[in-house]
C-alpha cells in the first residue's frame, strides 16, 4: 500500500459521514482522487432532488483525500460549488479531484461531480491549508 493509499485508508475509517454516503474510492493517486456514490430517497429534499449538500459532500470528501494523499495534513479554508444538473435518488455520482495548484501551505482542487451519464452535475473548487504535520500510517 502506497502513501495516499494508507492515508486515505486512514481517513476513511475514522469518516462516519462518507461511510454514510455510501462514497466508494475508485482511484488514489498523489493529489488526485475519484469517489463514488448512489444516491437514495433520504437524501432528497422538497423537490424530489438531491439536496445540494449531497454532491458539495461527496466533493468535500473527494478533496479531502486528494489533499491529504502527499502525507501532510491539510484542512479546507474555503469550497465553492455550482449545481449545473439537478441529481435524482437512484443516480450514480463520481466525484474527480484534481490538484491545480500545491505549495509549501496552501494546495487548490478542482473536483468535477458527474453522473451515470457523464453530465457534469456540479464543479468544485476547494482550497486548504497545509499543516506542518505529518499523518502518521
Amino acid at each position: 500500500m502506497n502513501l495516499q493509499e494508507a492515508v486515505v485508508k486512514k481517513m476513511y475509517d475514522n469518516d462516519a459521514f462518507s461511510k454514510w454516503l455510501g462514497i466508494k474510492i475508485v482511484s488514489i493517486g498523489p493529489g488526485a482522487c475519484s469517489l463514488q456514490m448512489t444516491v437514495r430517497s433520504e437524501m432528497t429534499n422538497g423537490f424530489d432532488i438531491a439536496h445540494g449538500g449531497i454532491t458539495y459532500s461527496l466533493a468535500d470528501s473527494a478533496l479531502a483525500f486528494a489533499s491529504n494523499g502527499h502525507g501532510r495534513k491539510a484542512v479546507s479554508v474555503e469550497t465553492s460549488i455550482s449545481h449545473t444538473k439537478a441529481v435524482k435518488s437512484g443516480d450514480i455520482l463520481t466525484a474527480t479531484a484534481r490538484e491545480e495548484h500545491l505549495s509549501n501551505k496552501i494546495g487548490i482542487y478542482q473536483i468535477i461531480v458527474t453522473n451515470q451519464d457523464q453530465e457534469v452535475v456540479a464543479l468544485f473548487k476547494g482550497t486548504v491549508y497545509r499543516t506542518g504535520k505529518d499523518w502518521e500510517v
